[in-house]
């Protein structure tokens, strides 16, 4: 049944129900559950990684699967795992998220199946015999010796010995036919959480804070987004994203992040800098857009990343020029190696009145990109707002370039822009009315 249809023969079920019933379909986790937050349908996985932005859901998820597996419920389990590991960052992590928090093992049982708490032992245990136990990353020996069926590790990416106490994890882990654990973080780019996500028995769950907004207080959603949204710190607590950084990249995080504004004040000049692709094919390259400004105490502010994937001539032509036409530009910067003249004339072609100034490259992109990267560095640049893909680039571009070995098209039209406006010649400022 399509789900349209579904949704009014679901109203009246839920309207015939009784207030006893409606109580028991709101307390049960399958009937609510996201599809991130329940087990990956394939079998072939040994550890299930949940990583998810702040209040998005993990704790619970966590803990309904440790539910699951003591007590063998489907899609959890088949039988129950006899032997349960609860490891956190701490033993009070353990205790006040994990255990007795308001999405942690107690609050989630019904009264009739739920496990008994002992603090002094440190342990769970449900009545038909299932233990779990609790671990501190803090001391990785203490996972030497015991073993166990399953595992749910919460927060990996603050764990004080990371690579050591998941090393005693794994050794203690072989017990029943198929030893499972769940890891619920939110992602930092660590080393153990940037291998795990390249094993292949390892399945993936993200989500991010807007998944759970059901759950979450309003006020709450609009003030992180405001004073976070975009940034660094926002796109891996809020949208649970890895945001990585190259230690030899000319660019830091904490670079861009000192550098951003709201908005930009009127500006002196602007432009709408264009990397073209190497060819007009689909698979090509990305187009880089960006657009730039100087203001007129010789300050740069980055105003626009409109760089297209998989854009033909025509296409990425028109959205060159209609960023020029919105952001009232001075001209149209086009580096003109990969396509010659074809890369002007295209644009000549959908506006023949937008002044094009071509630039050729001489050298390097590395080369090209350093004195960009002191502009930084010396405090002469703005982002008015946030550019996600474009500040990954600057922060993954080191002196062999990505490390995904694709061309850095959005740098290299920010570099473009931002030469023409602050360090050639041509690029000066020519006050207008502000």
């Amino acid at each position: 049944m399509p789900p349209r249809r579904r949704i009014p023969l679901l109203k009246a079920l839920l309207e015939q129900a009784s207030p006893e019933l409606l109580l028991l379909i709101q307390s049960e986790f399958l009937f609510w559950a996201r599809p991130d937050q329940l087990p990956p349908a394939h079998a072939d996985w040994s550890v299930w990684l949940v990583m998810g932005g702040r209040g998005a859901g993990k704790t619970r998820t966590g803990a309904e699967w440790v539910k699951g597996m003591a007590l063998g419920l489907p899609p959890f389990a088949e039988a129950p795992a006899g032997r349960i590991a609860l490891v956190g960052e701490t033993q009070g992590q353990v205790r006040d998220v994990m255990i007795e928090g308001v999405s942690g093992l107690m609050a989630i049982h019904h009264r009739w199946e739920r496990p008994s708490w002992y603090p002094s032992l440190r342990k769970l245990e449900w009545r038909n015999g299932a233990v779990a136990q609790v671990y501190s990353a803090e001391d990785p020996e203490g996972l030497r010796g015991p073993q166990f069926a399953a595992a749910w590790s919460d927060e990996l990416a603050k764990w004080p010995n990371p690579g050591e106490c998941w090393d005693m994890l794994q050794f203690g882990l072989r017990l029943g036919d198929r030893p499972r654990q769940i890891i619920t973080t939110t992602p930092r780019p660590v080393p153990l959480l940037k291998r795990l996500l390249g094993e292949a028995h390892v399945a993936v769950s993200r989500a991010s804070t807007h998944a759970n907004s059901a759950n979450l207080a309003a006020d709450f959603i609009r003030s992180i987004e405001r004073s976070y949204g975009g940034t660094r710190l926002g796109r891996q607590e809020i949208a649970g994203e890895m945001v990585e950084e190259n230690a030899d990249a000319l660019w830091t995080r904490a670079m861009i992040e000192a550098c951003r504004e709201a908005a930009a004040p009127g500006l002196a000049r602007i432009v709408v800098a264009v990397d073209p692709p190497a060819s007009s094919s689909r698979r090509a390259d990305a187009c880089g857009l960006v657009v730039a400004g100087l203001d007129a105490q010789g300050i740069g502010h980055v105003l626009e990343d409109g760089t297209l994937s998989g854009a033909r001539p025509q296409e990425w032509a028109e959205k060159a020029v209609a960023l020029y036409r919105r952001h009232e530009a001075d001209a149209l910067v086009v580096e003109i190696n990969q396509g010659g003249e074809m890369a002007t004339s295209v644009i000549r072609e959908v506006d023949p009145g937008v002044p094009v100034t071509p630039v050729r490259a001489t050298r390097g992109k590395y080369l090209r990109a350093e004195p960009v990267a002191a502009l930084y560095a010396q405090g002469r640049i703005r982002h008015a707002g946030c550019f996600p893909a474009l500040e990954d680039e600057l922060c993954d571009f080191g002196p062999g370039g990505l490390g995904s070995g694709r061309s850095p098209d959005r740098l290299d039209a920010l570099v473009w822009a931002l030469t023409h406006l602050m360090l050639s010649q041509r690029g000066r400022p020519r006050v207008r009315g502000l």
